[in-house]
């Protein structure tokens, strides 16, 4: 039988790279950690980690095992979310949302849905796709609105994913320009012709994305500021910075401002709601949330 406390300590190994830090994690000694691991190599009579110098990689077995532990993880939050609804005297539905599609996209479905259901409990988180869909397959979300930039999903039917990807719509990237800059009166924009402008970023995650497609319009991009937020980001392109790629639902109604679309290849980002994939119904109120979200 396979200990399920040792597979937790693999999963800090997994998560860490290495016994030291695994240790530092779980306030246990390095020689713990490494006996626990041996434990469970010697149980399943194969080998879980490969060590070197530069810390530890999982083998096959051993991805097996963390997905394993992740599982387990999750059923474990799901059940005891169970537990707590059933000794609550309300319901709760706890929904993860990204701050611009929260901002747009979030509050007229959650309206309604608190109108239909004033007896429910709203928690919602701030996170990024990056934290909130780890929350969804760990059960400490119910829900997240979530979103990916250009490529496949990050859930598809069938593969080794904790949560399930609803498709709710694109949302193509801008270049937002002051109003008095001479493109600002196109109706369209071929990256190139911003070649030698200076960018703000309004989420340091469209670093790579924006250096991509400028490498693809053939040439390097300068960079102004590394924001983390586009309203700033679009406050400094007012302020004659530089300028921008902003997502269509993050744009300021901003007359001194102008959004020009981009001509193809344009990047953009894709949002869809992620929810929970294990046996067993959703909470009783999930799909109906995901239906709001979703409806046109």
């Amino acid at each position: 039988m396979i200990d399920v406390r040792r597979l937790a300590v693999l999963r800090e190994v997994a998560r860490h790279g290495s016994f030291n830090r695994a240790a530092a994690a779980l306030r246990f000694t390095p020689s713990a950690v490494s006996q626990q691991v041996a434990a469970l190599e010697r149980g399943l009579g194969t080998t879980v980690v490969e060590r070197s110098t530069r810390g530890v990689t999982l083998t096959e077995p051993g991805r097996l095992l963390v997905e394993a532990a992740e599982a387990i993880d999750a059923e474990l939050a799901d059940a005891r979310e169970r537990i707590d609804r059933l000794s609550s005297a309300r319901e709760r539905l706890t929904i993860a949302a990204f701050a611009s599609g929260g901002r747009i996209l979030l509050p007229p479905a959650l309206g309604r849905f608190a109108a239909a259901h004033p007896e429910v409990e709203l928690t919602i988180l701030e996170r990024e796709p990056e934290d909130a869909l780890p929350l969804v397959a760990q059960g400490r979300a119910d829900l997240a609105l979530a979103y990916h930039f250009d490529g496949p999903p990050p859930s598809r039917p069938g593969d080794r994913a904790r949560f399930d990807w609803t498709p709710l719509r694109r949302d193509p990237l801008r270049a937002v320009l002051p109003s008095t800059h001479p493109l600002a009166a196109r109706d369209s924009l071929h990256l190139a012709e911003l070649a030698e402008e200076r960018w703000i970023l309004g989420c340091l995650k469209t670093n790579d994305l924006l250096a991509r497609y400028a490498h693809l319009a053939g040439f390097e991009l300068t960079v102004a500021c590394g924001a983390t937020d586009y309203f700033f980001a679009q406050a400094l392109v007012t302020a004659g910075v530089g300028v921008a790629l902003i997502p269509e639902i993050a744009l300021s109604p901003d007359p001194a401002l102008t959004a020009v679309p981009l001509e193809a290849p344009s990047p953009s980002r894709f949002i869809g709601v992620a929810t929970p994939r294990r046996p067993g119904p959703l909470h009783p109120y999930v799909d109906e949330l995901r239906a709001l979200l979703t409806a046109p």
